[in-house]
C-alpha cells in the first residue's frame, strides 16, 4: 500500500470510529482526473479499486487500457455531464455523481434503455446556492428525485461540493438532512481538505485526489 493511501485509510478509520460508524461503510473514491496511467498504477497495484473521473473522454482514454489489466476496477463520474455525452457515460462508468437537471434525466434514461445497462446515480445538489457551480437547487430536488425514479434511474443518494474557504460542516449536515427527507441512504461528500468532517456528518462516499496523488 502506498504511504498516501495508508495515511488516508487510517484517517477514515479514525473518524469513522469517532462517529460511531463502521469504516467499511465509507467508500474511498480516488480522484484520478488529470492523472496519468503511470500515476494511477501504484494505487491499483496497492489493491485500490475505486476511482473517480471528471471528464468522459479523458476517462475513456485512460480506463479502456487499465480495465484490461484490472478488470475488477470501478470508475465513477464525479464531474459535470453534458447531455450529449450521456450514452458514453452510461457505457463506461459504474456510477454517476452529477445528475442535476431534468434534461439529463431524460438523456440518461434513454441511454440506459438503449444500452440495456443500469447505472446508479447520485443527484448533485448546489448546497451553497452558488451560481458558478453545478447541481440542482435545493427547492428543485423533490421533483428531480421523482423524475429520475419515474424514468427508471436508480437514485443512489445525494452529492455536493460545499463553498470553498468556509466551514463545510453545516453544508454536509444539510445534505444529510435532505437525503433523509427523501429516503436516500448514500452521501457523496468530502474531498481532500474536508473528508474527515464529511465522515462525521455521515458521508458514505468521499472523493479524494490530492491527499492520495499529491499536488498537481
Amino acid at each position: 500500500m502506498t504511504s498516501q493511501l495508508e495515511t488516508t485509510m487510517h484517517k477514515i478509520w479514525e473518524n469513522a470510529k469517532r462517529a460511531g460508524r463502521k469504516p467499511d461503510d465509507i467508500a474511498l473514491i480516488a480522484i484520478s482526473k488529470t492523472r496519468s496511467v503511470e500515476e494511477i498504477k501504484p494505487l491499483l497495484e496497492s489493491g485500490h479499486r475505486l476511482f473517480g473521473e471528471n471528464r468522459v473522454q479523458e476517462a475513456v482514454e485512460k480506463w479502456t487500457e487499465l480495465r484490461e489489466a484490472y478488470p475488477d476496477v470501478k470508475v465513477h463520474l464525479v464531474g459535470q455531464l453534458q447531455s450529449n455525452k450521456a450514452e458514453d457515460a452510461v457505457a463506461l462508468f459504474d456510477a454517476i455523481h452529477s445528475l442535476d437537471r431534468m434534461s439529463l434525466v431524460k438523456a440518461l434514461a434513454k441511454a440506459m434503455h438503449k444500452l440495456e445497462r443500469k447505472v446508479p446515480c447520485f443527484i448533485q445538489v448546489n448546497i451553497g446556492e452558488e451560481p458558478q457551480k453545478g447541481g440542482c437547487d435545493i427547492g428543485a430536488l423533490p421533483d428531480l428525485v421523482a423524475a429520475a425514479e419515474d424514468a427508471g434511474i436508480a437514485v443512489e443518494g445525494l452529492m455536493c461540493i460545499p463553498p470553498s474557504g468556509v466551514n463545510a460542516a453545516p453544508y454536509f449536515a444539510l445534505l444529510a438532512l435532505l437525503a433523509r427527507e427523501h429516503g436516500l441512504d448514500n452521501l457523496s461528500m468530502g474531498m481532500s481538505g474536508d473528508f474527515e468532517t464529511a465522515i462525521m456528518a455521515g458521508a458514505t462516499h468521499i472523493r479524494v485526489g490530492t491527499a492520495l496523488f499529491g499536488q498537481r
